[in-house]
């Protein structure tokens, strides 16, 4: 696995250094870059759905479900490209009238079934404080003796550890319930970013509850928003199966099924690896929680269809309101300046989910490093 280590604090640039280092262009955003990506995915997600339409008409059983199934696959990338232009204007990102950029990603979140608000405000959270273990908000793993869904699974069934059945089992529900359950639940985030006692009611931690212990009360009426945009969007499926039936499955069901996939795959990846530590609050900062989220590499897709986020991610983590479109020049002038403290893994990307998945089981503290841990692999 391509990795490299972890410089200290002391010894790597400063924050101020690192922008320094990137020119000063890609800090820059142009409105009209950002809405030509947002027209293009747009257009895109639209000509598939146009071609779909045709599916029904195929004579052939065979030629027909295949059919169907690429169009969910490549509808899928599409709906999680757009999904990744919403984020970009959570962040932020994308335009400097920030009117403007709520307004783009609430729709386009809307249309995903995301509270954009709600979700924007967590996210946040979980971008100030990347890897701190109390305080993070996405993919806080277990300390050692913290229970495993896995090893409770595993005795249940009586099946050793190391099943991998039982692991691809896991997986796939990590996958496909991921996402939904994270949103209604909250589900790994650190204990204590929430203003309230960790033991709160699970329906205080939703991301739907506009009374919910993650928001403060200037973002309630937001929250309430980001609920009627997805009611508004449930009654627009509502309307669509009127006129095309049990097909609005096909249409948007199973593509948005692939973009729950596709959204726990590439947060998962980008905080999950070997290599990279998690803090107590006594050994925390800002830049060494953000330095140890991982760069990974998808290819055309990546690069093209997720705008990046894959490939990267890093400098999106010191960055957030950097736009996507200058991350790649950004990261060619901070890797040799960050090296070896720089983390980038070109693993295939299904074999790193599996390996990831199957093998990473807590952390335990790092000797020596009072405030650091590190990842233990399963026995």
């Amino acid at each position: 696995m391509a990795a490299a280590s972890m410089k200290t604090s002391d010894t790597r640039p400063s924050l101020a250094q690192l922008r320094q280092t990137i020119p000063a262009r890609c800090f820059q955003r142009s409105t009209l870059t950002s809405l030509s990506y947002v027209a293009r995915d747009l257009t895109l997600v639209a000509a598939v759905a146009t071609a779909a339409c045709y599916i029904p008409s195929i004579s052939l059983y065979w030629i027909r479900v295949l059919a169907w199934v690429a169009y969910g696959y490549i509808q899928g990338l599409l709906f999680t490209g757009v999904w990744i232009i919403a984020h970009e204007c959570g962040h932020g990102a994308l335009f400097d009238d920030s009117r403007l950029g709520d307004t783009i990603g609430f729709v386009l979140h809307s249309f995903l079934l995301v509270p954009y608000f709600s979700w924007k405000h967590s996210h946040a959270k979980h971008h100030r404080y990347a890897n701190h273990l109390d305080k993070d908000t996405a993919f806080v793993p277990r300390r050692e003796h913290e229970p495993s869904v896995s090893k409770w699974l595993h005795e249940a069934l009586h099946l050793s550890e190391d099943t991998p059945l039982v692991t691809l089992i896991l997986l796939i529900g990590h996958q496909i319930l991921g996402w939904p359950i994270y949103l209604l639940m909250h589900a790994t985030a650190g204990v204590n970013n929430f203003s309230a006692k960790a033991d709160t009611a699970w329906s205080l931690e939703s991301h739907f509850h506009p009374g919910s212990t993650m928001f403060s009360e200037s973002q309630r009426m937001q929250i309430l928003l980001s609920d009627l945009g997805l009611l508004a969007m449930g009654t627009l499926l509502w309307l669509a199966a009127q006129n095309f039936g049990w097909q609005i499955l096909l249409l948007y069901g199973v593509p948005y099924l692939w973009v729950n996939h596709w959204i726990v795959a590439i947060t998962f990846l980008h905080h999950n690896h070997p290599e990279a530590k998690h803090f107590e609050k006594t050994a925390w900062t800002f830049a060494d929680g953000a330095l140890n989220t991982v760069d990974r590499d998808f290819g055309l897709v990546g690069r093209k269809l997720f705008h990046g986020i894959i490939e990267f991610h890093v400098v999106h983590h010191l960055f957030p309101r950097m736009p996507f479109y200058h991350a790649e020049e950004a990261t060619q002038a901070i890797a040799s300046v960050l090296a070896p403290a720089y983390l980038r893994d070109t693993t295939p990307f299904y074999w790193a989910l599996w390996d990831a998945f199957r093998s990473l089981d807590f952390v335990a503290p790092l000797e020596g490093a009072p405030g650091i841990l590190v990842w233990h692999a399963k026995s």
